[in-house]
Protein backbone atom coordinates (compact mmCIF):
# COMPACT_ATOMS: atom_id res chain seq x y z
CA UNK A 1 0.00 0.00 0.00
CA UNK A 2 1.09 3.35 -0.72
CA UNK A 3 0.08 7.50 -0.68
CA UNK A 4 0.02 9.43 -3.83
CA UNK A 5 -0.52 12.99 -3.55
CA UNK A 6 -1.52 15.12 -6.60
CA UNK A 7 -0.83 18.83 -6.19
CA UNK A 8 -2.80 21.47 -8.01
CA UNK A 9 -1.04 21.88 -11.03
CA UNK A 10 -0.92 18.36 -11.79
CA UNK A 11 -4.74 18.67 -11.98
CA UNK A 12 -5.11 21.76 -13.56
CA UNK A 13 -7.34 20.51 -16.54
CA UNK A 14 -8.82 17.70 -17.96
CA UNK A 15 -6.37 16.09 -19.81
CA UNK A 16 -3.64 16.50 -16.54
CA UNK A 17 -6.37 14.43 -14.60
CA UNK A 18 -6.66 11.99 -17.49
CA UNK A 19 -3.07 11.62 -16.61
CA UNK A 20 -3.67 11.67 -13.28
CA UNK A 21 -5.39 8.58 -13.56
CA UNK A 22 -2.76 6.71 -15.77
CA UNK A 23 -0.31 6.96 -13.00
CA UNK A 24 -2.66 5.54 -10.56
CA UNK A 25 -3.82 2.70 -12.55
CA UNK A 26 -0.34 1.88 -13.82
CA UNK A 27 0.16 1.30 -9.70
CA UNK A 28 -3.09 -0.31 -9.91
CA UNK A 29 -1.59 -3.70 -7.80
CA UNK A 30 0.39 -1.33 -5.09
CA UNK A 31 -3.23 -0.78 -3.40
CA UNK A 32 -2.72 3.31 -4.05
CA UNK A 33 -4.46 5.80 -1.51
CA UNK A 34 -4.51 8.88 -3.56
CA UNK A 35 -4.59 12.61 -1.89
CA UNK A 36 -5.55 15.38 -3.93
CA UNK A 37 -5.51 19.36 -3.76
CA UNK A 38 -7.79 21.60 -5.59
CA UNK A 39 -7.47 22.03 -8.98
CA UNK A 40 -4.99 24.61 -10.05
CA UNK A 41 -5.59 28.13 -9.29
CA UNK A 42 -9.06 27.38 -7.72
CA UNK A 43 -7.70 28.10 -3.78
CA UNK A 44 -6.43 31.77 -4.85
CA UNK A 45 -9.97 32.35 -6.51
CA UNK A 46 -11.82 31.22 -3.13
CA UNK A 47 -9.64 33.34 -1.45
CA UNK A 48 -10.92 36.54 -3.67
CA UNK A 49 -13.79 35.73 -2.95
CA UNK A 50 -13.75 36.56 0.89
CA UNK A 51 -12.72 40.28 -0.34
CA UNK A 52 -15.97 40.78 -2.34
CA UNK A 53 -18.72 43.03 -0.52
CA UNK A 54 -21.49 43.17 -3.39
CA UNK A 55 -23.46 39.94 -4.13
CA UNK A 56 -22.95 40.16 -7.81
CA UNK A 57 -19.26 40.44 -7.30
CA UNK A 58 -19.17 37.46 -5.49
CA UNK A 59 -21.69 35.36 -7.49
CA UNK A 60 -19.59 36.19 -10.69
CA UNK A 61 -16.33 34.77 -9.16
CA UNK A 62 -18.97 31.55 -7.69
CA UNK A 63 -19.62 31.10 -11.53
CA UNK A 64 -15.86 31.40 -13.00
CA UNK A 65 -15.48 28.37 -10.45
CA UNK A 66 -18.91 26.66 -11.41
CA UNK A 67 -18.06 27.09 -14.94
CA UNK A 68 -14.52 25.54 -14.75
CA UNK A 69 -15.22 22.31 -13.11
CA UNK A 70 -18.25 21.90 -15.51
CA UNK A 71 -16.26 22.16 -18.33
CA UNK A 72 -13.55 19.95 -17.24
CA UNK A 73 -16.52 17.44 -15.97
CA UNK A 74 -17.48 17.60 -19.43
CA UNK A 75 -14.07 17.10 -21.36
CA UNK A 76 -13.52 13.97 -18.98
CA UNK A 77 -17.15 12.91 -20.51
CA UNK A 78 -18.65 12.87 -16.66
CA UNK A 79 -22.32 12.67 -15.96
CA UNK A 80 -22.75 16.46 -15.72
CA UNK A 81 -24.63 15.76 -12.00
CA UNK A 82 -21.93 15.05 -10.75
CA UNK A 83 -20.97 18.22 -8.61
CA UNK A 84 -23.98 19.70 -8.80
CA UNK A 85 -24.96 19.13 -4.93
CA UNK A 86 -21.17 20.70 -4.33
CA UNK A 87 -21.49 23.80 -6.34
CA UNK A 88 -25.06 24.79 -4.78
CA UNK A 89 -23.67 24.71 -1.51
CA UNK A 90 -20.76 26.82 -2.70
CA UNK A 91 -23.13 29.20 -4.59
CA UNK A 92 -25.07 29.87 -0.93
CA UNK A 93 -22.23 29.90 0.70
CA UNK A 94 -21.10 32.69 -1.83
CA UNK A 95 -24.21 34.20 -1.83
CA UNK A 96 -24.15 34.61 2.03
CA UNK A 97 -20.93 35.69 2.12
CA UNK A 98 -17.67 34.58 4.37
CA UNK A 99 -16.21 36.09 7.37
CA UNK A 100 -14.54 34.89 10.45
CA UNK A 101 -12.08 31.98 10.61
CA UNK A 102 -14.81 28.93 10.78
CA UNK A 103 -16.47 30.03 7.71
CA UNK A 104 -13.20 31.21 5.65
CA UNK A 105 -12.05 27.40 5.84
CA UNK A 106 -15.84 26.40 4.87
CA UNK A 107 -14.94 28.31 1.90
CA UNK A 108 -11.63 26.85 1.44
CA UNK A 109 -12.89 23.16 1.53
CA UNK A 110 -14.66 23.41 -1.85
CA UNK A 111 -11.16 23.79 -3.71
CA UNK A 112 -10.83 19.81 -2.72
CA UNK A 113 -14.11 18.83 -2.41
CA UNK A 114 -14.98 19.60 -6.58
CA UNK A 115 -11.43 18.22 -7.70
CA UNK A 116 -11.84 14.32 -5.69
CA UNK A 117 -15.29 13.61 -7.60
CA UNK A 118 -13.99 14.40 -10.57
CA UNK A 119 -10.14 12.04 -10.46
CA UNK A 120 -12.29 8.85 -9.08
CA UNK A 121 -14.87 9.67 -12.17
CA UNK A 122 -12.40 9.27 -14.53
CA UNK A 123 -10.52 6.23 -12.69
CA UNK A 124 -14.39 4.91 -12.70
CA UNK A 125 -14.60 5.63 -16.28
CA UNK A 126 -11.41 3.91 -16.66
CA UNK A 127 -12.69 0.62 -15.11
CA UNK A 128 -10.27 1.03 -11.63
CA UNK A 129 -13.15 0.93 -8.93
CA UNK A 130 -12.91 4.43 -7.01
CA UNK A 131 -14.95 6.48 -4.99
CA UNK A 132 -13.92 10.20 -3.61
CA UNK A 133 -14.31 10.83 -0.09
CA UNK A 134 -14.16 14.18 2.00
CA UNK A 135 -11.15 13.26 4.18
CA UNK A 136 -13.20 13.51 7.58
CA UNK A 137 -15.73 10.24 6.24
CA UNK A 138 -12.51 8.44 6.86
CA UNK A 139 -11.22 9.64 9.81
CA UNK A 140 -9.57 13.10 9.61
CA UNK A 141 -10.85 14.32 12.98
CA UNK A 142 -9.58 18.07 13.97
CA UNK A 143 -8.60 20.61 16.81
CA UNK A 144 -10.84 23.91 15.81
CA UNK A 145 -7.28 25.85 15.19
CA UNK A 146 -9.05 27.05 12.02
CA UNK A 147 -6.43 27.69 9.36
CA UNK A 148 -3.95 25.44 11.13
CA UNK A 149 -5.88 22.99 12.54
CA UNK A 150 -4.26 19.28 13.98
CA UNK A 151 -5.59 15.82 13.46
CA UNK A 152 -7.01 14.70 16.79
CA UNK A 153 -4.89 11.87 18.50
CA UNK A 154 -7.40 9.12 17.56
CA UNK A 155 -7.17 10.36 14.10
CA UNK A 156 -4.44 7.60 12.83
CA UNK A 157 -6.33 5.16 14.36
CA UNK A 158 -9.63 5.82 13.07
CA UNK A 159 -7.84 6.73 9.09
CA UNK A 160 -6.25 3.18 9.26
CA UNK A 161 -9.50 1.23 10.49
CA UNK A 162 -12.04 3.07 7.90
CA UNK A 163 -8.95 3.23 4.81
CA UNK A 164 -8.13 -0.57 5.44
CA UNK A 165 -11.97 -1.99 5.21
CA UNK A 166 -12.27 -0.03 1.33
CA UNK A 167 -12.87 -2.33 -1.50
CA UNK A 168 -12.03 0.66 -3.92
CA UNK A 169 -9.33 3.29 -4.83
CA UNK A 170 -10.34 5.62 -2.07
CA UNK A 171 -9.59 9.76 -3.63
CA UNK A 172 -9.30 11.77 -1.05
CA UNK A 173 -9.54 15.38 -0.15
CA UNK A 174 -6.41 17.02 1.20
CA UNK A 175 -6.18 20.39 2.98
CA UNK A 176 -9.30 19.33 4.83
CA UNK A 177 -10.65 17.75 7.95
CA UNK A 178 -13.66 18.08 10.16
CA UNK A 179 -13.77 18.86 14.21
CA UNK A 180 -15.59 16.63 16.55
CA UNK A 181 -18.54 18.87 16.39
CA UNK A 182 -18.96 18.71 12.36
CA UNK A 183 -17.42 22.17 11.16
CA UNK A 184 -14.70 21.96 8.53
CA UNK A 185 -11.12 23.09 9.30
CA UNK A 186 -8.35 23.72 6.70
CA UNK A 187 -4.51 22.21 8.23
CA UNK A 188 -2.61 24.94 6.80
CA UNK A 189 0.93 25.56 4.78
CA UNK A 190 1.06 22.04 2.50
CA UNK A 191 -2.20 21.18 4.07
CA UNK A 192 -2.33 18.46 1.16
CA UNK A 193 1.14 16.93 1.59
CA UNK A 194 0.45 16.95 5.26
CA UNK A 195 -2.40 15.05 4.85
CA UNK A 196 -0.98 12.45 2.49
CA UNK A 197 1.81 12.30 5.24
CA UNK A 198 -0.98 11.95 7.97
CA UNK A 199 -2.54 8.90 5.88
CA UNK A 200 0.79 6.98 5.11
CA UNK A 201 2.12 7.10 8.86
CA UNK A 202 -1.63 5.53 10.22
CA UNK A 203 -0.83 3.39 7.39
CA UNK A 204 2.76 2.24 7.70
CA UNK A 205 2.40 2.71 4.17
CA UNK A 206 5.43 1.58 2.25
CA UNK A 207 5.93 5.50 0.56
CA UNK A 208 3.97 8.47 0.23
CA UNK A 209 4.51 9.97 -3.19
CA UNK A 210 4.09 13.80 -3.79
CA UNK A 211 3.78 14.02 -7.45
CA UNK A 212 4.61 17.70 -8.72
CA UNK A 213 5.55 19.46 -12.07
CA UNK A 214 9.49 18.49 -11.22
CA UNK A 215 11.52 15.84 -11.42
CA UNK A 216 12.58 16.21 -7.89
CA UNK A 217 14.41 18.28 -5.54
CA UNK A 218 17.55 19.69 -7.24
CA UNK A 219 20.74 20.65 -6.00
CA UNK A 220 20.16 24.35 -6.79
CA UNK A 221 17.55 26.81 -8.02
CA UNK A 222 18.23 25.90 -11.75
CA UNK A 223 16.94 29.56 -12.55
CA UNK A 224 20.14 30.36 -11.43
CA UNK A 225 22.55 27.54 -11.86
CA UNK A 226 21.45 25.90 -15.52
CA UNK A 227 23.53 22.95 -14.02
CA UNK A 228 21.54 21.94 -11.28
CA UNK A 229 21.05 18.26 -11.20
CA UNK A 230 18.35 16.03 -9.25
CA UNK A 231 19.27 15.25 -5.31
CA UNK A 232 18.12 11.14 -5.44
CA UNK A 233 18.48 10.63 -1.83
CA UNK A 234 17.84 13.83 1.14
CA UNK A 235 17.48 13.07 4.71
CA UNK A 236 14.51 14.67 6.52
CA UNK A 237 16.91 17.13 8.36
CA UNK A 238 18.64 17.94 4.92
CA UNK A 239 15.54 19.12 3.50
CA UNK A 240 14.21 21.19 6.15
CA UNK A 241 17.47 23.02 6.02
CA UNK A 242 16.55 23.66 2.82
CA UNK A 243 13.13 24.56 3.06
CA UNK A 244 13.72 27.10 5.92
CA UNK A 245 16.78 28.67 4.42
CA UNK A 246 14.92 29.18 0.63
CA UNK A 247 14.50 25.99 -1.29
CA UNK A 248 11.21 25.37 -2.97
CA UNK A 249 10.75 21.73 -1.09
CA UNK A 250 8.54 20.18 0.87
CA UNK A 251 7.25 22.01 3.91
CA UNK A 252 9.47 20.32 6.65
CA UNK A 253 5.76 20.44 8.93
CA UNK A 254 4.01 18.54 6.07
CA UNK A 255 6.08 15.39 5.81
CA UNK A 256 7.07 15.43 9.66
CA UNK A 257 4.46 12.24 10.42
CA UNK A 258 5.49 10.11 7.98
CA UNK A 259 9.13 10.79 9.11
CA UNK A 260 8.15 10.09 12.28
CA UNK A 261 6.92 6.39 11.64
CA UNK A 262 10.04 6.16 9.23
CA UNK A 263 7.66 6.14 5.89
CA UNK A 264 9.65 7.42 3.38
CA UNK A 265 8.83 10.31 1.23
CA UNK A 266 9.27 10.66 -2.68
CA UNK A 267 9.07 13.73 -5.24
CA UNK A 268 8.25 12.56 -8.17
CA UNK A 269 6.93 14.55 -11.57
CA UNK A 270 3.50 14.13 -12.40
CA UNK A 271 4.79 14.66 -16.39
CA UNK A 272 7.84 12.19 -16.43
CA UNK A 273 6.39 9.79 -13.96
CA UNK A 274 9.14 7.47 -15.26
CA UNK A 275 12.10 9.35 -13.77
CA UNK A 276 13.17 8.64 -10.20
CA UNK A 277 12.61 12.05 -8.48
CA UNK A 278 14.05 12.46 -5.11
CA UNK A 279 13.43 10.53 -2.09
CA UNK A 280 13.05 11.96 1.30
CA UNK A 281 14.04 9.46 4.23
CA UNK A 282 14.10 9.47 7.72
CA UNK A 283 17.43 8.45 9.22
CA UNK A 284 20.40 10.81 8.48
CA UNK A 285 22.54 9.03 11.00
CA UNK A 286 22.66 5.89 8.17
CA UNK A 287 22.33 8.27 4.85
CA UNK A 288 25.54 10.12 5.75
CA UNK A 289 27.55 7.08 5.20
CA UNK A 290 26.74 7.26 1.81
CA UNK A 291 26.69 10.26 0.76
CA UNK A 292 28.83 13.47 -1.39
CA UNK A 293 30.25 16.10 1.27
CA UNK A 294 27.64 18.38 -0.56
CA UNK A 295 24.15 17.63 -1.71
CA UNK A 296 22.55 20.47 -2.05
CA UNK A 297 22.76 24.82 -1.81
CA UNK A 298 20.41 27.53 -1.33
CA UNK A 299 20.01 30.75 -0.06
CA UNK A 300 17.97 33.68 1.72
CA UNK A 301 17.51 36.60 0.88
CA UNK A 302 16.33 40.05 2.94
CA UNK A 303 18.40 39.55 6.08
CA UNK A 304 19.66 41.95 9.35
CA UNK A 305 22.50 41.02 11.10
CA UNK A 306 22.43 42.64 14.63
CA UNK A 307 25.82 42.66 16.49
CA UNK A 308 25.64 43.30 20.09
CA UNK A 309 28.72 43.99 22.11
CA UNK A 310 28.34 43.75 25.68
CA UNK A 311 31.74 43.74 27.65
CA UNK A 312 29.85 44.25 31.23
CA UNK A 313 28.47 40.87 30.51
CA UNK A 314 31.28 38.32 30.33
CA UNK A 315 29.54 35.54 32.12
CA UNK A 316 27.68 34.41 28.16
CA UNK A 317 24.63 32.60 30.43
CA UNK A 318 23.31 36.05 31.22
CA UNK A 319 23.91 37.70 28.05
CA UNK A 320 22.43 35.01 25.97
CA UNK A 321 19.38 34.95 28.18
CA UNK A 322 18.84 39.13 28.11
CA UNK A 323 19.16 38.76 24.59
CA UNK A 324 16.41 35.77 23.95
CA UNK A 325 14.34 37.15 26.41
CA UNK A 326 14.49 40.41 24.45
CA UNK A 327 14.17 38.49 20.55
CA UNK A 328 11.06 36.80 22.73
CA UNK A 329 9.18 39.66 24.05
CA UNK A 330 9.55 41.01 19.52
CA UNK A 331 8.13 37.68 18.51
CA UNK A 332 11.49 37.62 16.49
CA UNK A 333 13.01 34.64 15.31
CA UNK A 334 16.74 34.49 15.20
CA UNK A 335 18.25 32.30 12.20
CA UNK A 336 22.29 32.19 12.69
CA UNK A 337 23.81 33.12 15.57
CA UNK A 338 27.53 33.17 15.98
CA UNK A 339 28.71 34.46 19.85
CA UNK A 340 32.47 35.38 21.86
CA UNK A 341 32.60 36.00 25.54
CA UNK A 342 31.47 39.95 25.54
CA UNK A 343 29.65 40.14 22.02
CA UNK A 344 27.03 38.12 20.00
CA UNK A 345 26.69 38.40 16.33
CA UNK A 346 22.20 37.20 14.65
CA UNK A 347 20.65 37.05 12.00
CA UNK A 348 16.97 38.04 11.39
CA UNK A 349 14.44 38.78 8.57
CA UNK A 350 14.80 42.68 7.59
CA UNK A 351 11.06 42.77 7.47
CA UNK A 352 10.84 42.85 11.33
CA UNK A 353 10.65 45.87 13.76
CA UNK A 354 13.86 46.09 14.18
CA UNK A 355 14.21 49.71 15.35
CA UNK A 356 12.33 48.81 18.54
CA UNK A 357 13.97 45.67 19.27
CA UNK A 358 17.46 47.77 18.50
CA UNK A 359 16.00 49.96 21.14
CA UNK A 360 15.73 47.46 23.73
CA UNK A 361 19.02 45.43 22.99
CA UNK A 362 20.76 48.95 23.82
CA UNK A 363 19.66 48.31 27.38
CA UNK A 364 22.30 45.90 27.75
CA UNK A 365 25.35 46.69 25.25
CA UNK A 366 25.82 48.54 21.93
CA UNK A 367 23.86 47.73 19.26
CA UNK A 368 24.85 47.53 15.31
CA UNK A 369 22.26 46.77 12.50
CA UNK A 370 23.64 46.18 9.47
CA UNK A 371 20.64 45.57 6.10
CA UNK A 372 21.42 43.69 2.86
CA UNK A 373 22.74 40.43 4.00
CA UNK A 374 21.78 36.87 2.49
CA UNK A 375 22.23 33.15 4.30
CA UNK A 376 24.03 30.43 2.29
CA UNK A 377 23.05 27.19 3.16
CA UNK A 378 25.04 23.95 2.24
CA UNK A 379 23.90 20.41 3.11
CA UNK A 380 25.07 17.21 3.07
CA UNK A 381 26.92 14.26 4.85
CA UNK A 382 30.43 15.68 4.61
CA UNK A 383 30.18 18.91 5.60
CA UNK A 384 31.93 18.84 9.09
CA UNK A 385 34.56 16.25 7.57
CA UNK A 386 37.86 17.54 7.91
CA UNK A 387 39.10 20.30 5.00
CA UNK A 388 35.82 20.68 3.83
CA UNK A 389 35.74 24.16 5.37
CA UNK A 390 39.38 25.25 4.23
CA UNK A 391 38.04 24.46 0.71
CA UNK A 392 34.67 25.86 0.91
CA UNK A 393 35.97 29.07 1.80
CA UNK A 394 39.03 28.99 -0.46
CA UNK A 395 36.38 28.97 -3.15
CA UNK A 396 34.41 31.72 -1.95
CA UNK A 397 37.95 34.04 -1.17
CA UNK A 398 39.14 33.51 -4.53
CA UNK A 399 35.70 34.25 -6.03
CA UNK A 400 36.15 37.91 -4.02
CA UNK A 401 33.10 37.18 -1.96
CA UNK A 402 33.96 37.92 2.04
CA UNK A 403 32.05 35.30 4.51
CA UNK A 404 31.11 36.10 7.65
CA UNK A 405 28.78 34.79 10.38
CA UNK A 406 29.76 30.80 9.98
CA UNK A 407 27.75 28.45 11.66
CA UNK A 408 28.09 24.02 11.58
CA UNK A 409 25.54 21.99 12.31
CA UNK A 410 27.64 19.26 14.92
CA UNK A 411 25.38 16.44 12.50
CA UNK A 412 27.33 17.14 9.51
CA UNK A 413 23.86 18.30 8.16
CA UNK A 414 24.37 22.03 7.21
CA UNK A 415 26.89 24.87 6.99
CA UNK A 416 25.51 28.40 6.36
CA UNK A 417 26.68 31.22 6.62
CA UNK A 418 26.51 35.25 6.07
CA UNK A 419 27.41 37.18 2.71
CA UNK A 420 26.39 40.62 1.25
CA UNK A 421 23.20 39.87 -0.83
CA UNK A 422 24.43 41.40 -3.84
CA UNK A 423 26.97 38.26 -3.43
CA UNK A 424 24.47 35.47 -2.78
CA UNK A 425 24.15 34.28 -6.27
CA UNK A 426 27.65 33.99 -7.25
CA UNK A 427 28.53 32.11 -4.22
CA UNK A 428 26.03 29.81 -5.11
CA UNK A 429 27.35 29.26 -8.47
CA UNK A 430 31.28 28.69 -7.00
CA UNK A 431 29.92 26.50 -4.22
CA UNK A 432 27.91 24.54 -6.71
CA UNK A 433 31.23 24.19 -9.75
CA UNK A 434 33.41 23.34 -6.61
CA UNK A 435 30.95 20.28 -5.19
CA UNK A 436 28.26 19.06 -7.29
CA UNK A 437 29.92 19.86 -10.80
CA UNK A 438 33.26 18.83 -10.44
CA UNK A 439 32.00 15.53 -8.61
Amino acid sequence: MHVMKFGGTSLGNAERIRNVARIVEDSRRERPIVVVSAVAGVTDTLLSLLGKKSLSARLRTYEKIAKLHRKIASELGLDEGLLDGTLRDLRFLAAKGASGAKRRDLLLSFGERLCAPLVSGVLREGGVPSEAFPAWELGMITDDAFGKAEPLGNAPQLLRKKINALTVIPVITGYIGRTRKGDITTLGRGGSDYTAAIIGAALSAEKIQIWKEVDGILTADPRLVPEAQIVPELAFEEASELAYFGAKVLHPKAILPAMKAGVPVEVVNTFAPKKAGTTIVSNFRERKQKIRTVEALTFKRNIAAIHIYSPEFFDGNILMSRIFEIFERHHTVVDVITTSIASVSLTVNSGENLSALAKHLEEIGTVAVEHGKAIVCAVGGGVNAAGVAGVMFTALGNAGIPVEMISQAASGVSMTFVVEEKDAEEALKVLHKEYIEHV
